[in-house]
């Protein structure tokens, strides 16, 4: 799903027919990956919500409705797969809609697969490999950031910048490149965002058997 988001943002370079099919594309995926995870759906009411749980369910849904949002909006803009059904409705909002749901759902995305990090890191038991790994990342994250100033990404997501300015002559692959940069920096968000809550977590429980032994 990283790999196809990536190159669904560079639509204008790979051409809206391979857009709007790796959309498709997309969206079976992310169906998958629900049915997958049904048993975390079905658990949502169940047992307590402390902060690391309310965050991830937020960035789950969040997720979710940028999925679904760019969806709906992409098959009224579309002008390939989705024709002959003849869906007509507003292009302009639709458009902003696209604009906001694909970029949020971007970041997003990124968020979440930084804060379930843990489940890939878990498998990686050599300290120096994670060192290693640690290290890229910052680095990686580091031009993330720049990518991300460079190619104006705060004004799509805050809507300062309603139509998106690509450089045609541009490879793709160094479009690519800037893109999972960003994507990483978003992941690095996410680990310490998950890091943050899980350190708050233990110092309430810490407090809690304090408190606890001193009465």
């Amino acid at each position: 799903m990283a790999v196809v988001l990536l190159f669904l943002m560079a639509w204008a370079l790979i051409g809206e027919a391979a857009h709007e099919f790796l959309g498709c594309a997309m969206f079976a995926l992310m169906l998958v990956h629900v049915t997958l995870n049904w048993s975390w759906y079905r658990s949502l009411l169940k047992g307590t919500w402390p902060l690391r749980r309310i965050l991830l369910t937020a960035a789950d849904f969040l997720v979710l409705a940028c999925m679904l949002t760019s969806m709906a909006s992409g098959i009224l803009l579309s002008r390939h797969v989705f024709t002959p059904l003849g869906i007509t409705g507003n292009l302009a909002i639709a458009r902003l809609m696209h604009l906001l749901a694909s970029c949020w759902g971007f970041c997003l995305m990124s968020v979440h697969l930084g804060m379930h990090w843990n489940v890939i890191t878990f498998m990686i038991r050599d300290r120096r490999i994670q060192f290693v790994m640690n290290a890229i990342g910052i680095c990686v994250a580091a031009y993330g950031l720049i990518a991300f100033v460079a190619r104006g990404i705060g004004g799509y997501l805050l809507l300062l910048t309603q139509f998106v300015f690509f450089d045609f002559e541009e490879p793709l692959p160094l479009f690519l490149a800037d893109y999972a940069a960003i994507m990483v920096l978003y992941v690095c968000i996410g680990i310490l965002l998950s890091k943050m809550v899980l350190r708050t977590s233990k110092k309430k429980e810490v407090r809690k058997v304090f408190i606890t032994q001193g009465e």
